[in-house]
């Protein structure tokens, strides 16, 4: 890919958390730069695809595979919720909870841990 085709970090808004400390502050330090990497090198369609491509393997094989599948996608929502959570109003704290579980039930029925 060439280098202007690179998109630039958003302007104005704090990359990590003002007054971070302890496990928050390791988080945001060790994501920095995949969240950057992710977000200005890939191309924008990229991640949301590859979410949706694995969901949709999590919600059509009943097995192992298809709980592996949202298994991922739980990891990445759980990681992205957890660096947005400061910032959230509580509706959207609300939201990121409720599609955590349902994709770790999802992962779950696939792993049979749950009658499905």
């Amino acid at each position: 890919m060439a280098s202007n085709s690179k998109r630039p970090l958003p302007q104005g808004e704090r990359f990590f958390t003002a007054d971070a400390t302890g496990l928050r502050r390791a988080v945001e330090r060790r994501s920095a730069v995949p969240m950057a990497y992710l977000f200005t090198q890939v191309p924008r369609w990229v991640p949301p695809v590859v979410l949706v491509v694995l969901l949709l393997t999590g919600l059509a094989v009943a097995s192992p595979v298809g709980g592996v599948a949202a298994l991922v996608v739980l990891v990445f929502l759980v990681w992205l919720a957890y660096l947005s959570w400061p910032s959230l109003r509580p509706g959207g704290k609300v939201l990121r909870v409720a599609v955590a579980v349902f994709v770790a039930l999802l992962a779950a029925t696939r792993f049979g841990l749950i009658p499905g």
